[in-house]
């Protein structure tokens, strides 16, 4: 536990590239001479795979080190029975942990390449860790993601857009606003349009979601008409979305333009494609094996949440999400389950020696 209290301790978030560093070294510390090490850095965010035998390895153990950000005593690792409480407890710092140690005792005796991935992006779109290693050619037979699943395995997870709605009108003096255009009407008019195509569900639904993230305007003064407004929407989506799954970058871009309306233009600043993995491959099968094996019932799960294996399904790889459980990611009271993490190192183990 001290080893996770520390790095916990870490304030590894994106506008802090030196506990970036910190985190990505102490994990490496963690697993110890005797591998093969390629750094790569991209966008300023740094990450690492650490690798044993020669070749395309044949399992790729893939972990983000990255966290969201938290109030200052969020960084201080609490523990109450079998929770510990913490920024990145749960999503994932102690799943990297659990596959740096799982790493290091098993890699030098199997059989096979394998390979451990870390990254420190993924919570800001992962485009710098395992998309750019990924870009430079690192590939595997089969890759394993440590988010957080309660030990059962995600083979598909929906695809994430992040796109900004902007528009463009005439200032004038708000006692007079037929004289100006607002576009801040315009941009918040746009945002009922996309949410009555994409409403809110109720309940969990396997549907395209809409999240108005921030609306804003330079405006500063009551009396003025707003001659610049934006909005900045995260998207999630579908494999089974006909209008947003297998669309490049601008053709998503044109089709919410014609949902926006007339008056505002759309930029997609991310895209990243549904993840899918074959359920019923021999991985996987292995992979559940091992579940069961370690006193879980292995079943299968569909995540809402984009993670890295999508950089690998898009290259044919398969990629499951198979972590440790736990709750409150990115909420105030994150938490992992102490109780899931020796029967998760020991699926891990199982998987890789099977």
């Amino acid at each position: 536990m001290e080893e996770l209290a520390e790095l916990i301790g870490i304030r590894s978030t994106a506008d802090r590239p030196a506990d970036l560093r910190r985190a990505l070294d102490m994990v490496l510390a963690l697993v110890g001479p005797g591998f093969q090490v390629r750094r790569f850095s991209s966008g300023g965010k740094p990450s690492a795979l650490v690798t044993s035998g020669d070749g395309v390895p044949r399992v790729i153990l893939n972990a983000h080190l990255d966290v969201v950000p938290g109030e200052p005593h969020q960084f201080i690792a609490r523990r109450d029975g079998d929770r510990l409480y913490g920024r990145g407890a749960h999503d994932m710092k102690a799943a990297a942990l659990v596959m740096a140690t799982v790493f290091r005792d098993l890699a030098p005796g199997l059989p096979y390449p394998v390979a451990l991935q870390l990254v420190t992006d993924e919570e800001v779109g992962g485009f710098d860790g395992t998309g750019h290693q990924v870009a430079r050619g690192v590939r595997a037979g089969f890759v394993i993601i440590g988010e957080q699943s309660g030990l059962r395995i995600v083979t598909e997870s929906k695809g994430i857009i992040r796109a900004r709605l902007s528009a463009a009108g005439r200032t004038a003096h708000a006692a007079y606003p037929w004289l100006g255009t607002n576009a801040l009407l315009a941009v918040t008019a746009a945002v009922h349009r996309l949410l009555a195509r994409h409403p809110v569900p109720r309940a969990e639904a396997w549907a395209t979601t809409v999240n108005v993230a921030r609306i804003e305007t330079p405006n500063r003064a009551a009396n003025v008409v707003p001659a610049e407004a934006s909005a900045l929407l995260d998207i999630r989506f579908p494999p089974s979305d006909p209008d947003l799954a297998g669309r490049t970058a601008d053709e998503v871009a044109a089709h919410l333009r014609t949902v926006a309306g007339p008056g505002v233009e759309v930029v997609v600043e991310a895209l990243g494609a549904p993840h899918h993995a074959d359920p019923d491959s021999v991985w996987v099968r292995l992979l559940r094996e091992a579940a069961r094996a370690a006193g879980y019932d292995g079943s299968l799960l569909r995540k809402h949440g984009a993670a890295d294996g999508r950089f690998y399904s898009a290259e044919g790889v398969d990629a499951v999400i198979f972590g440790p459980g736990g709750d409150g990611q990115h909420g105030p009271e994150e938490y992992v389950d102490l109780r899931t993490l020796g029967p998760y190192r020991d699926a891990l183990s199982g998987f890789l020696k099977s």
